[in-house]
């Protein structure tokens, strides 16, 4: 399908395979979502590409198509679910396990929830210090691992007659890394593989399988896995879309709601606590200092981007921010996130805003997978390839550009998505400016 002259996409023919590392409460979620819509017993709220719409031109022409109708996206129901967990259960298990469905929903989507079971996972307790299952590969080199990833691809393509494939993860976070000398390059990186080099994760053996394969890969955990010079190198070798990282979908969503419209009225910030309690078992992986410092970086990024300290001393330079995660079984997925933020408005005078935000991750996260996938499905379609910074919308620590800052504010963010579609359509860009009218 041809559209602006430096743009071709390829049409959305076939079935999309989805491959999953991690088949829990976000990934079931997703699917049963999936199956429920299909039989027409819920909706996809929060799905840009389902749900959301496009201005195109002046706002006198009144042409706001449907996303889903001005790109040429996959239809959910061509997708095709297939992955990974150190956890034998099949997705169906899995969901009863996480709780966050009910039953009666669950039972009518049971049979395609049963067809999904988990493939042996890479693991390694290094990554992940609080979880364990029987679930696992053994034996080998990373390198094997790696290999043993791209045979399941393979398998899975021909078992299902996918005629394209994407890979999301949808497991748990793994401890803070760096990226060291074996991220350097992708030589050295193989290299790594191997010999087992200990700082090569799990995660990064996916994302390597993948790319090795011609698979687009989304990380949507905060730790280090695409974001290294190795398989930056690799997603271009191959021409593959990158995206990540850290799903933006409960207590950073909100902050990235508010800290822009404090900062459009130079409202002064001094403190922001962040807490959060949740038992699911994200919150159980989070448990351990080393996972939760991953996320503790993502998830205290924003306010640093979005304030802007350096342009703005008098407002922001002495802001304390500190963010708290506590594993609180009692809770489920039923996540609470709490804020406190101390502002300061004219002469300095103090002011409060307290907001208490009691989510569901999964049911949050669920509809964020759905239209990444869609979205890098399209990217690939596209010839895009390498980081996706239009994709920044759905995460707390986007990948970027290592010359450039990255966007959080969610309103940029979104600006930036909507104009990378007109401009995949031949569509003039908007920029609400706004002076045409008054002329």
């Amino acid at each position: 399908m041809a559209t602006a002259d430096n743009v071709q996409i390829a049409p959305a023919e076939g079935k999309l395979g989805v491959l999953i590392p991690g088949i829990g409460a976000v990934t079931t979620t997703f699917v049963a979502g999936l199956e429920a819509i299909k039989l027409g017993l819920g909706k996809p709220i929060g799905s840009l590409t389902q749900l959301g719409t496009v201005r195109l031109g002046k706002r006198t022409e009144g042409r706001s198509p449907a996303i889903k109708d001005f790109v040429p996206l996959a239809d959910p129901s061509d997708l095709v679910i297939g992955g990974w967990d150190i956890f034998e259960d099949n997705a169906y298990e899995a969901a009863v396990k996480a709780g966050v469905l009910e039953m009666g929903l669950l039972e009518r989507v049971k049979a395609p929830l049963q067809a999904i079971k988990p493939m042996k996972a890479v693991f390694d307790p290094n990554f992940v210090k609080k979880i364990n299952g029987p679930n696992v590969m053994t034996g080998g080199s990373k390198m094997d691992y790696a290999e043993a990833v791209m045979e399941d691809i393979r398998q899975f393509k021909q078992r299902t007659g996918a005629a394209r494939l994407t890979m999301i993860w949808c497991g748990s976070t793994e401890v803070f890394a760096e990226a060291g000398e074996v991220h350097s390059s992708l030589e050295k990186f193989e290299c790594g593989l191997k010999k087992s080099d200990p700082a090569i994760s799990p995660s990064q053996i996916y994302a390597y399988a993948a790319l090795k394969s011609g698979v687009p890969y989304s990380n949507g955990a905060p730790h280090v896995t695409t974001d290294t010079p190795a398989l930056l190198e690799l997603a271009r070798e191959r021409n593959l879309p990158l995206s990540g990282k850290d799903y933006k979908s409960g207590q950073t969503f909100m902050k990235t709601l508010i800290a822009p419209g404090l900062k459009s009225r130079l409202l002064g910030v001094r403190g922001w606590f962040s807490t959060n309690i949740l038992g699911n078992r994200d919150g159980e992986v989070l448990d351990d200092p080393g996972s939760f410092r991953s996320k503790e970086v993502t998830k205290s990024s924003a306010l640093e981007y979005i304030f802007q300290k350096q342009l703005y001393p008098d407002l922001y330079d002495n802001l304390y921010h500190k963010v708290r995660i506590e594993y609180y079984p009692p809770r489920g997925d039923a996540k609470e996130g709490w804020d406190n933020i101390d502002i300061f408005g004219w002469l300095g005078y103090p002011m409060q805003i307290k907001v208490n935000f009691l989510c569901r991750d999964s049911i949050l996260a669920a509809p964020l997978v759905l239209d990444l996938v869609l979205f890098m499905d399209l990217a690939q379609r596209c010839g895009m390839r390498g980081v996706q910074e239009w994709l920044s919308f759905y995460f707390k620590g986007p990948m970027h550009a290592p010359e450039v800052y990255p966007e959080h504010d969610i309103f940029i963010q979104l600006m930036k998505l909507k104009n990378t579609l007109r401009w995949m359509r031949g569509e003039d860009l908007i920029t609400h400016l706004g002076l045409e009218y008054y002329d």
